[in-house]
């Protein structure tokens, strides 16, 4: 896709999503070894509020929550199949298996292990004397 954008610019708009961190992407995308940090911070702030660069952000942010979503929504579709497949086979162990999934998938179940035991602690004990 065609963006308005520099490539120096669409540079900083990547490492900016990467890192969230506006210096540092400004530091990734320019060359800036020989600037202030305070010039630096400020020129990071400046190519934040082009309006080019936060349209460009914006629409990646948008993407990237589609993308998410999409996931998260056809893996519960795909789980929501399975079980209606189950119930219909008569297999209500799978349809339990496909439910749990979609809890799990939607951070609604968690998995937890106890420990149940004791622990030992061994400690080593030299004697002094003559070697045998």
């Amino acid at each position: 896709m065609a963006t308005n954008l520099t490539p120096k610019q669409e540079a900083f708009v990547q490492a900016y999503l990467t890192t969230g961190n506006a210096s540092k992407a400004y530091r990734a995308a320019y060359n800036s070894e020989s600037m202030k940090v305070a010039t630096v911070n400020r020129s990071a702030k400046e190519l934040l509020e082009n309006p080019k660069i936060a349209a460009r952000l914006s629409t990646l942010r948008e993407r990237a929550v589609e993308i998410t979503m999409v996931t998260v929504q056809s893996l519960t579709d795909e789980l929501e199949e399975a079980r209606a497949l189950a119930l219909q086979e008569g297999q209500p162990s799978a349809a339990v298996s496909a439910s749990m999934g979609k809890a799990k998938l939607h951070g609604l179940l968690v998995d937890k292990a106890a420990f149940t035991g004791t622990f030992t602690t061994v400690t080593e004990v030299k004697l002094s004397g003559p070697e045998v």
